[in-house]
């Protein structure tokens, strides 16, 4: 099917779009609330608010355009453009409407709604999965389903007034996306790392270890099991610290220090430092309670989620609209705030520090994707740049 104009011709273009513009305007709405300028409707539910946009709001825009726009490369499959694409954005949409105007509407359809988009990605990407050759890309499904899951198990838990449950549901939520990390940053960023070394002359990553990968993936499970089910401390502490060991392994396997001058892939290794070290404060957090929990959370969602999907988010933008590989200026700032971002809200996290540092910290996580839209909202909006002749 031809999109009828350049917006509809590629998932990333509308799913980056909207979630670089819904990132400043979803820390503003919740920034003014918690510094007490003004209430948000269910204020008493802030931070539940707070925590499911960022995550079914804003991530769930910006995973699904990485994710339908790699899986035709990568995959083989055919790429959701045209009137599917409208329809995954209107869904979007729909559940941002549905859930901030919650107050004002039935009980039971701001969670119907809101919980529609990762269903429809399913029903669209299984067919073609199932007929891929690498079979390892039907992983996407059951981390589809956990992310579903987990977002109508959230509204349950509102509806029944059970905040646990919300909260329980958000972080099976959250290492949903963990997983996806894992397995989809765990190629791309070796690939990517592989080419750039090689381009360089300066080696290579290591071979690939199916033992090793195999790993990676089933400890993160197994500390999302211990930690979702109550286990005692120990055994997720142990499992968080295994976590830590293993990806530690495997990040340095893949040599990112010896192409620290090429930020795009830089920027993949930052996110993987940051999310080695949320392994390691969450093994601290249970094994010793010298931080506080919420330490790794924060440590993943700002610097290792955030510094990832401002990376693919440039690459994608530049490669898929015909543009060289060339990082603007501006977003090599946008790194930057990204990285001091997380550093003061995990010290504000650690320390107890106040609110403005918490505020601080929000503020330049938003410029960041600021940064981002001014940089390539054109682009997005535009057709592609001719290639050229080989």
């Amino acid at each position: 099917m031809r999109a009828p104009s350049p917006l509809w011709a590629s998932a990333f273009r509308p799913f980056y779009f909207l979630g670089a513009l819904y990132a400043p305007l979803l820390v503003a709405a919740w920034l003014g609330a918690f510094l007490g300028l003004w209430s948000l409707p269910s204020g008493h539910l802030l931070k539940l608010q707070h925590g499911h946009e960022f995550i079914f709001g804003f991530a769930a825009a910006i995973i699904t355009g990485i994710v339908l726009t790699a899986l035709p490369s990568w995959a083989g499959t055919e790429e959701i453009v045209g009137r599917p694409l409208v329809l995954l954005v209107a869904l979007w949409l729909a559940g941002r409407i549905a859930f901030w105007a919650a107050p004002w509407l039935p009980a039971l359809l701001p969670g119907i709604v809101d919980c529609l988009l990762f269903p429809a990605v399913f029903v669209m990407l299984a067919p073609q999965l199932l007929r891929a050759a690498n079979r390892l890309y039907l992983l996407l499904l059951p981390i589809l389903f956990a992310l579903f899951a987990a977002n109508l198990a959230f509204h349950r838990g509102l509806l029944a007034a059970n905040d646990a449950q919300a909260w329980l549901a958000l972080r099976l939520a959250v290492y949903a996306i963990i997983v996806l990390y894992v397995l989809k940053g765990g190629v791309l960023a070796p690939i990517f790392t592989g080419n750039a070394l090689r381009e360089k002359g300066r080696g290579d990553v290591a071979p690939f270890n199916m033992t090793l990968e195999v790993g990676a993936v089933a400890t993160v499970i197994l500390l999302a099991v211990c930690d979702l089910g109550g286990a005692p401390a120990a055994w997720t502490g142990s499992a968080a610290l295994a976590c830590a060991l293993l990806h530690g392994w495997r990040c340095a396997r893949w040599r990112g220090w010896r192409v620290a001058d090429v930020p795009l892939v830089l920027v993949m290794h930052l996110g993987f430092a940051w999310l080695v070290l949320a392994f390691l404060l969450k093994a601290v957090a249970e094994l010793t309670g010298l931080v506080p929990e919420a330490a790794w959370l924060h440590a993943f969602t700002v610097g290792s989620l955030g510094l990832m999907m401002l990376g693919l988010m440039t690459r994608v933008s530049l490669r898929h609209t015909g543009r060289p590989l060339v990082v603007p200026r501006a977003m090599l700032a946008a790194y930057g705030l990204m990285f001091v971002a997380a550093l003061l809200r995990l010290a504000a996290t650690v320390h107890g520090l106040s609110n403005g540092v918490i505020a601080l910290a929000a503020a330049l996580w938003a410029a960041s994707f600021v940064l981002y839209f001014m940089v390539f909202c054109k682009t997005l909006l535009a057709p592609s740049a001719p290639r050229p002749s080989p």
